[in-house]
C-alpha cells in the first residue's frame, strides 16, 4: 500500500539499510560540530551530549512518499555508552539524493511501560 510503513526484513545483512544508519550517524555528527557551544544546550542523557559512532541498524521500516522514508532504530557508542537512537531518511534515487530528517535518542521503554503477561 503506497504511503503506509511497512517492516524491513533482514535488516541487519541489508547492505542498503546499513549504509543508510551510517550516513545517518555521519549527517549527526556533522550537524553537532558545526552547532556552535551554547549554555542552553542539552548536557546528559539528551541527544546532542557528543558525537556517536556507528554500530548497526537494528529496526527498519520504509514508506513511500515523494521517494523513499526511512524510519531506523540505529545502535551506537556515545561516550563510551551503547544508545539506540532514531533516525528518519529520505531518499530519492531518480536525483541521487538522500537526507537526515531527524535523529535522536529512541525513547527508552521503562518496565511498567513493557506489555504484562498474564499468568
Amino acid at each position: 500500500m503506497v504511503g503506509a510503513r511497512t517492516q524491513v526484513k533482514d535488516v541487519k545483512a541489508n547492505k542498503e539499510i546499513q549504509e543508510l544508519g551510517k550516513f545517518s550517524v555521519e549527517e549527526y555528527n556533522k550537524a553537532i560540530l558545526e552547532t556552535p557551544p551554547s549554555p542552553l544546550r542539552s548536557v546528559g542523557h539528551g541527544g546532542s551530549n557528543g558525537p556517536v559512532d556507528f554500530v548497526e541498524v537494528v529496526e527498519a521500516e520504509r514508506q513511500v512518499v515523494a521517494g523513499v522514508k526511512y524510519y531506523l532504530k540505529v545502535e551506537a557508542m556515545q561516550g563510551g555508552v551503547s544508545r539506540t537512537f532514531d533516525a528518519v531518511v529520505v531518499v530519492k534515487p531518480w536525483v541521487q539524493s538522500k537526507k537526515l530528517l531527524n535523529f535522536g535518542p529512541a525513547p527508552r521503554v521503562k518496565f511498567s511501560d513493557a506489555p504484562s503477561e498474564q499468568i
